[in-house]
């Protein structure tokens, strides 16, 4: 039976003899080997009952294990939803509440907090641990370790990931099999990707950069990947001369260049760096250049949307922009207001309409109504303009969303909870530059009382956030700046205190 995405990324590793992912401590995972994990991944699905349709959510570290539970999903018809392994039980509990998974899979060591929130949404627990034990691999053990996909096409959905909204309300996105395939698909053209590649791979599985960027184009060309846990300084440097291309967070750069042993001959085998998830400081792209004699190739996309636009394999990547929309991806800038199209070089709201743009929000048709428009084109909430040559850059977002080392905090989640402290009449959420994450959330809090305790808040805000939503850096005010209408201006905020972290 046909079934879009396993065919064409994951049908292929069977019988394949060579590499496909090689760990940190040299050991290496065949093509074959991983198919078959694959294989006795997805019995295990089935025998829990999980049918075409259902969800799987997994909140687990990042594992060769944990890569297969992702193709398991897709060859039981699933649907695939990864969580940030820092999220706080209070966190998950409306992910799951909100998806309803048929399975949820977590690490062992969270398992005793997390299981009556797996009960309450109906979902099994399974564990899946970082070393690549737990109740899902004890149950695969003796699976058969071939298989027959379940039928999906290309409208069927394989993932949900959820995202910020205008309200705080985190929104899964629906991602079918087409919107996956199709930018893998482009990207392997556009970034030449054969399966002669070895990606250097230290991103996180659990949003759309590690996995439906990195894994997948790796998965269609027919590539290698150097799989790391996370980003570890000297494991990138040691490895660094097995790869031929890597995709990072403006973070991992900064980071290589304190570094004096990143050199050019170091790279000199490199043919592909990338950057995303974060804007990046033309300060890093040319200090970049300098130590190495070669550009990052920065690029835009979205949850919603994987990616949009990148700057040329040929040509000229220019600091500053996201290059052009990508092939069969259509990009427009209008009127925030009027949804009417600005004229070339004037800023306004970024629209993209493509194969790549998501289906909609799950369980949520008045917000899919609010930025999905009929005619197919998405608002992004991201402010941006196009130069006379064609190049996207963006300017700034019209929500308050903070990017925060590549990861998406909204400002509304945190001030619910700090509104809510001994001391603290009210607060402001905003991002600041940051050097390493390129943006940290930094917290304006007004005095009630006695004033704000910054001790007891990071204390508070640590048993209900993750970390990377959690401020860096707090300032207390009178009171917050407002125009006529009463509306907080974050824009004087961020302003005000631009230079914190300089």
């Amino acid at each position: 039976m046909a079934n879009t995405l396993y065919d064409a990324l994951f049908a292929p590793l069977a019988g394949r003899a060579s590499p496909f992912l090689i760990l940190p401590d040299g050991a290496e995972v065949s093509g074959d080997a991983f198919h078959r994990m694959i294989a006795r991944f997805a019995h295990v699905l089935r025998a829990q009952g999980v049918v075409p349709g259902d969800r799987i959510a997994v909140q687990v570290a990042k594992t060769p294990e944990a890569l297969a539970l992702y193709g398991a999903a897709v060859a039981a018809g699933a649907i695939f939803l990864p969580l940030n392994t820092g999220y706080t039980p209070d966190e998950v509990a409306y992910f799951l509440g909100n998806a309803t998974p048929r399975l949820f899979v977590c690490d062992g060591t969270r398992a005793k907090a997390l299981a009556p929130i797996a009960a309450a949404s109906g979902a099994r627990l399974e564990t899946l641990n970082a070393d690549g034990s737990g109740s899902l691999t004890e149950q695969a053990a003796n699976q058969p370790d071939a298989l027959t996909p379940a039928e999906r096409g290309p409208d069927d959905l394989a993932a949900f990931l959820y995202t910020s909204g205008t309200t705080g309300r985190s929104k899964g996105a629906m991602l079918s099999h087409a919107n996956l395939l199709s930018n893998a698909e482009v990207l392997v053209d556009y970034w030449r990707f054969t399966d002669a590649d070895v990606l250097l791979h230290a991103l996180p599985i659990f949003h759309t950069h590690g996995l439906f960027v990195a894994c997948n184009v790796s998965l269609l060309a027919g590539g290698a990947m150097i799989f790391l846990p996370g980003f570890d300084l000297d494991q990138v440097i040691r490895l660094l001369p097995r790869a031929t291309s890597m995709m990072g967070v403006p973070t991992f750069y900064t980071r290589l260049l304190d570094d004096p042993r990143f050199t050019r001959d170091l790279t000199r085998h490199m043919r592909l760096f990338t950057s995303g998830s974060a804007p990046m400081l033309t300060e890093t792209h040319l200090a970049f250049e300098a130590r190495t004699g070669q550009r990052i190739l920065e690029r835009y996309g979205m949850t919603e949307t994987n990616m949009n636009t990148s700057n040329p394999y040929d040509g000229e990547r220019r600091p500053g922009t996201v290059g052009f929309p990508l092939p069969g991806v259509e990009v427009k800038i209008t009127d925030p207001d009027t949804g009417g199209a600005l004229p070339q070089g004037q800023a306004g709201m970024i629209e993209v309409r493509g194969p790549n743009v998501f289906q909609g929000y799950w369980q949520m048709p008045e917000k899919t109504a609010e930025e999905l428009r009929e005619n197919g084109f998405f608002i992004t909430g991201d402010i941006g303009q196009i130069d006379a040559d064609g190049y996207v850059s963006i300017v700034g977002r019209q929500k308050d969303l903070i990017i925060s080392g590549g990861y998406n905090v909204y400002p509304k989640e945190v001030e619910l909870i700090l509104d809510e402290q001994p001391g603290v009449l009210e607060s402001a959420v905003i991002g600041v530059p940051h050097p390493d994450f390129g943006e940290a959330v930094f917290a304006v809090l007004t005095p009630a009382g006695e004033g704000p305790d910054e001790g007891a808040i990071r204390a508070a805000l640590g048993a209900s956030l993750a970390k990377f939503k959690q401020p860096k850096g707090y300032a207390v005010l009178p009171e917050l700046p407002r125009n006529t209408m009463g509306k907080v201006q974050k824009a004087l905020l961020r302003t005000q205190f631009a230079k914190t972290f300089a």
